[in-house]
């Protein structure tokens, strides 16, 4: 087969997707060239735009590298900006060269439309790029400092004063977030709330009119609960410098706004409006496509997202320009891509959306989600969809580094409370403050190995007694019949004779699958914390251990030689901070083994908390600080790590 080359413009949601699903169809075939080009050499996610520009999150939480993407794969990666396509000869013509294609994919995105409002395209910020993000970011914030130290009133409630254009999902996200930083920087610049006024001005009757008209006006009420004026049937006929000129029921009214906030509607990109002029389009210069995706006048170029006009059998309006589009049509156009070079039958594209949601703030949302009946969710439950929804689409991107990168942006640094779940997962200790407690488990730790080998854990089998006396300790409590009791767990090897049954707090069996027994050597009213034990009985465990460990002497003292070791490895690598993170995940895993087999006393069980807390502990005063760094840096090296996408940076 003669090679066969597949170029892509644009990496946007459509454009990635695309890409890395060829890429895995033809991994094994080297006839098959893959080529994505964009201007940026990073892929945006627009829909968290809001976010940066209101400053919840940092602007790197929106970005991802189309190097870490592409990693390992057969895509060709050019940062360029795409000229023009000639049809006829097949090539892509770029700023630095052209580019020869078999195979066209369009997926550009689109851009914010101006409706013909004078003054818009020079006066307004809009919020559809990286880059406009971050510069909005950066004018609110440069509004606030400049409104501290302004001595003019009318001036400083005109730098105050932030007017936003279109009520759909961008305009009514990011009037929810920026009303939800305003105490923030009000705090931060000490000004007066009360000065601050935000608006949000449309041409609807509602508020994202893409929800049920419920939601609507619940997300209504949102709004203006916090603070935000909702102009509706309101037409915008001018924007200036520091002005903005409204229409509503006959009357016209001119704002004095320092920062007006374009977000009213998008058209395709400037490139994909040329390429309208050429290829049969409608719809603000949407190319329109066959049901396999393809341009009804060349069908060697597919058009995916935003770029896309088609009306599915049975609709009577063309898909909508939202994600879930983006990445169903990336689907359907990579699939009978490799039809049309490989053999096979083409997909017919029949989207099928599962709902929509808006966030308003990082705190509450609405959601319609589902499939022909839709419902509706309540606020924590519409906002935790919405971040289920993005992590899905991470791990197809960029895997397990992009997510974690997303829950530490969302939920571990989140600051003034700013997520559905408040503040609650948010670090804020100082990780020197568990140095006492690392050094302090891991001494335990030591003493436990060592103790161990005192009583010949190294050369004689005591498994079987171990258990044993577990097992007689616990029995007299659970039956109700007195015997003498044999205190052993972890650790413990010592021999306690007591005259009177104990006490059962709890005796559950799970279906036969598991028991959880909680119970105290003593009567309730004696008790001390040292009396209670807790144990998670596991049949399967018991039967694993009996045929596999306990009926051979030698299997014993390898058992015994393994806990023993790890256990004082264990502790060396705590008290020396090297290795700290995979040594409280095997703590937490060995004192669980020794939860299921002799149980564990309370006064013992506070290893597995110290454990969890220092998890995520640090590079403080240990080996940490020099080998995490030394570690990760050739670890992310290895093909198959970057290609898995198994680092975070």
């Amino acid at each position: 087969m003669d090679t066969k080359n597949i170029v892509i413009i644009g990496a946007g949601y459509s454009g990635v997707l695309t890409a890395k699903r060829l890429a895995k169809r033809f991994k094994k075939n080297p006839e098959i060239s893959i080529t994505i080009i964009d201007r940026n050499p990073f892929h945006t996610m627009l829909t968290e735009l809001h976010e940066v520009a209101a400053g919840r999150v940092e602007e790197e939480s929106v970005r991802m590298s189309l190097e870490k993407i592409f990693a390992g794969r057969r895509v060709n990666v050019v940062t360029d900006e795409v000229l023009s396509v000639d049809f006829e000869n097949k090539t892509v013509a770029c700023g630095k060269g052209s580019f020869g294609y078999d195979y066209l994919v369009i997926a550009a995105g689109s851009r914010p439309t101006s409706f013909g409002v004078p003054g818009m395209k020079e006066n307004a910020y809009t919020l559809w790029s990286y880059d406009d993000a971050v510069k909005l970011r950066d004018r609110i914030n440069e509004c606030f400092r400049l409104a501290m130290t302004e001595t003019d009133f009318e001036k400083k409630k005109n730098l105050l004063t932030f007017s936003i254009v279109g009520a759909g999902f961008t305009g009514t996200e990011m009037a929810g977030e920026l009303a939800e930083y305003v105490p923030v920087l009000c705090k931060k610049y000490e000004i007066d709330p009360e000065l601050v006024k935000i608006s949000i001005n449309d041409v609807l009757d509602r508020v994202v009119p893409t929800l049920t008209e419920k939601l609507s006006a619940k997300v209504e009420r949102r709004l203006l609960k916090m603070g935000v004026e909702v102009n509706l049937k309101t037409k915008v006929v001018e924007i200036g410098k520091d002005f903005i000129v409204i229409e509503k029921e006959g009357k016209t009214v001119k704002t004095n706004s320092e920062t007006i906030i374009w977000v009213a509607g998008i058209e395709s990109c400037e490139f994909t409006t040329e390429v309208a002029k050429k290829l049969k389009s409608a719809g603000r210069g949407r190319v329109e496509t066959d049901k396999y995706l393809r341009s009804v006048d060349d069908d060697s170029v597919f058009v995916v997202g935003d770029n896309m006009f088609y009306i599915p059998e049975g609709e009577k309006a063309p898909v909508p320009q939202m994600v879930e589009n983006c990445e169903q049509s990336a689907h359907t156009a990579a699939n009978n891509i490799v039809a049309a070079i490989s053999g096979g039958e083409m997909k017919e594209y029949k989207p099928s959306f599962h709902g929509v949601m808006v966030s308003v703030g990082g705190r509450w949302g609405a959601a319609n989600v589902g499939g022909k009946n839709k419902v509706s969710l309540p606020s924590f439950f519409a906002m935790f969809v919405k971040h289920f929804i993005n992590i899905v689409y991470f791990v197809q991107v960029l895997g397990w580094n992009k997510v974690a990168s997303y829950l530490k942006h969302e939920f571990f640094t989140i600051r003034n409370k700013r997520s559905f779940v408040g503040g609650h997962f948010s670090n804020r200790i100082p990780n020197f403050i568990t140095v006492p407690l690392r050094l302090w488990l891991g001494a335990v730790w030591v003493f436990e190995g060592v103790m161990k080998i005192v009583n010949k854990w190294l050369y004689s089998p005591e498994l079987k007694t171990f258990f044993s006396n577990a097992d007689a300790w616990y029995e007299p409590i659970l039956t109700g019949k007195a015997s003498d009791a044999v205190s052993s767990a972890t650790g413990s090897t010592g021999v306690e004779v007591g005259e009177k049954v104990g006490t059962v707090v709890l005796n559950f069996d799970f279906l036969g699958l598991f028991k959880v027994i909680f119970v105290s050597g003593k009567a309730l009213a004696e008790s001390k914390l040292e009396s209670f034990a807790f144990k998670i009985d596991i049949p399967l465990v018991n039967a694993l251990l009996d045929n596999l460990v306990l009926s051979n002497d030698t299997m014993q003292i390898i058992m015994q030689i393994f806990v023993v070791t790890l256990e004082i490895l264990i502790g060396l690598s705590l008290i020396s901070g090297l290795f700290t993170m995979p040594s409280s995940l095997v703590s937490v895993v060995l004192m669980f083994m020794f939860m299921t087999t002799t149980g564990l006393f309370l006064h013992q069980i506070w290893m597995i908390f110290a454990a969890i807390a220092l998890l995520f502990s640090g590079r403080v005063f240990g080996l940490d600080y020099y080998s995490t760094p030394f570690l990760k840096k050739h670890w992310k090296r290895i093909g198959w790590v970057k290609r898995s996408y198994l680092y975070h940076d």
